[in-house]
């Protein structure tokens, strides 16, 4: 019973910082239309971020603040520089996307190594749980995550750029002959989705092994989470990856993980066949 409510605690923490990651891909593809298969390398680069400053200044919470920042930084360039010359032909978007995607992955490899590191638990403190000693630092990631999604959608609905950011969203051409800015749109929005990609990393790298094959396993679940909440359904796409970890973790206690993701795939067919829109549709304004 123990390990049930283990893994089930666990899965919750995880498919929250997974939905912080699913929001960063669901923006960039609401409001760009590009399939960004880069986007769980992004959360690899965070990770790998956060290891590398805490060996140069062995502060973990300076990376906290720092790598975020960087990664918006980072999401604006690579809009400017690469997406935007061809944001209008959806196959080189994805060609593209896929050739960052290698690149990044291969860099790291190149100058982090292949060999997965450890960042350790920066709190080190526990709580009892039942017969088990729970580590806070997963209870702190879970409520970064909570409060980096509410402060997201605080973002847009309450501030004008975030205002833009659903115009351009909902009818592009009406919201540019408004006098919508929709370059700066489109750069802030590329750099916002990375930057929640990168904060993911750095959250998630104390409770997970970090190397550069670190978004392969995340962007599948990312995908899914966007799949089954709904394309474009923000809040869906939220509770869908909670949901999701939540459940994987729960099937985790009695079998391996990988028949675990095997029901999450069949979960998501299932949606597409039945229910295209997603099961959160009827939610979204």
């Amino acid at each position: 019973m123990e390990l049930v409510i283990l893994l089930a605690m666990n899965g919750l923490v995880w498919g929250l910082v997974v939905a912080l990651i699913a929001l960063g891909l669901s923006i960039i593809f609401g409001l760009l239309d590009i399939i960004n298969v880069a986007h769980g390398d992004f959360f690899m680069v965070g990770a790998v971020l956060a290891w590398t400053m805490i060996q140069y200044v062995d502060n973990f919470w300076l990376a906290f603040l720092l790598v975020p920042i960087l990664g918006f930084l980072l999401g604006a360039v690579l809009e400017r520089v690469v997406m935007r010359p061809i944001e209008n032909s959806a196959a080189l978007s994805i060609v593209a996307a896929f050739g960052l995607s290698l690149i990044l992955q291969e860099s790291v490899r190149a100058t982090f190594g292949a060999t997965p590191k450890r960042i350790l638990d920066p709190l080190g403190v526990t709580v009892p749980i039942l017969d088990l000693n729970y580590e806070i630092y997963r209870l702190f990631a879970a409520g970064v995550a909570v409060v980096a999604i509410g402060a997201f959608f605080a973002f847009l609905h309450k501030t004008k750029f975030g205002t833009w950011m659903r115009a351009v969203r909902q009818d592009r051409e009406m919201a540019v002959a408004m006098g919508v800015p929709s370059n700066l749109v489109f750069m802030a929005t590329f750099g916002l989705g990375t930057a929640m990609a990168m904060l993911g990393g750095v959250v998630a790298a104390p409770i997970t092994s970090v190397e550069f094959r670190l978004g392969l396993d995340v962007l599948p679940l990312c995908f899914i989470a966007v799949i089954i909440g709904g394309l474009g359904n923000l809040p869906g796409t939220a509770a869908a990856a909670v949901l999701l970890c939540f459940m994987e973790g729960l099937i985790t206690s009695f079998t391996e993980p990988t028949t675990a993701r095997i029901v999450s795939l069949v979960l998501m067919s299932v949606v597409l066949l039945l229910r295209p829109q997603g099961i959160f549709a009827g939610k979204h304004a």
